[in-house]
């Protein structure tokens, strides 16, 4: 009997062996409403807590480097850093789903924004050729985190920043009580019906709850060659943002 959406969402979120095939079925299907429902769902709060992440990032350091935009998606957040003022480098805006860049595309011209097809897990990238790499909302679609934080590190050159926004679990028992009954009820149905995808916006949340939480997140970024790692929680432990900076021995 085949699985029902639901079961695949499931699956997906824990990490089963065709999560990379379910992840990218699932945005090239959802890619032509996902900026919608980012802005919508969130209350345009997506937006701020992106701005955050990139002035996390401290671009003007090194302005005339070349900067990576993992899982890019729609390439907001490429798009944004190439119009930083004084921004003279440029962006890849890499992402293994070609349908997200696509719909993304406009934002790419007349910017230094490169949109790049490509596994988090196996960049097209040389060693120690990007000033710094960010991931918004991402990382937890990956099949391996770990292989995926040593691919930033590998393509990162001593000492550039390396900056994940993504959601977390919020610890206060109160609002987490709250934010789950709007996160893994209403969202879904709501996301269902615009999106026309059944197991998109139930495979979110189910997927924040299977990724690690801010301090083990922070621990597998120090093993895997990034220092002076710290990240900060907002929104009440609804979205974290971490930061490392490459090592300047390890890795590279």
């Amino acid at each position: 009997m085949p699985a029902t959406e639901l079961e695949q969402a499931h699956a997906a979120a824990a990490g089963a062996a065709d999560k990379d095939a379910y992840v990218r079925e699932m945005f090239t299907a959802i890619a032509p409403r996902y900026d919608f429902l980012n802005h919508w769902l969130s209350l345009n709060l997506d937006r701020r807590w992106r701005r955050r992440a990139i002035a996390a990032l401290e671009v003007p350091r090194k302005p005339a480097g070349r900067y990576l935009d993992l899982c890019a998606g729609t390439l907001d957040v490429a798009a944004a850093i190439a119009a930083l003022p004084g921004f003279s480098g440029s962006v890849v805006g890499a992402d293994f789903s070609e349908a997200m860049l696509v719909n993304g595309g406009h934002k790419a011209k007349g910017v230094r924004v490169a949109p790049v097809v490509a596994d988090a897990l196996a960049l097209p990238l040389a060693n120690a050729s990007c000033a710094g790499a960010i991931v918004a909302f991402g990382i937890r679609n990956v099949t391996s985190l770990d292989t995926a934080l040593r691919e930033v590190a590998r393509v990162l050159e001593p000492g550039g920043k390396f900056v994940i926004l993504e959601f977390t679990t919020p610890q206060n028992p109160l609002f987490r009580m709250g934010f789950n009954a709007y996160f893994h009820h209403v969202l879904p149905r709501i996301g269902r019906i615009v999106s026309g995808h059944g197991g998109a916006y139930s495979y979110l949340p189910l997927s924040v709850a299977q990724f690690p939480l801010p301090a083990a997140l922070g621990a597998r970024m120090t093993t895997v060659g990034f220092r002076d790692v710290s990240w900060e929680t907002m929104m009440f432990g609804v979205v974290a943002i971490h930061v490392g900076v490459k090592e300047t021995l390890r890795n590279g």
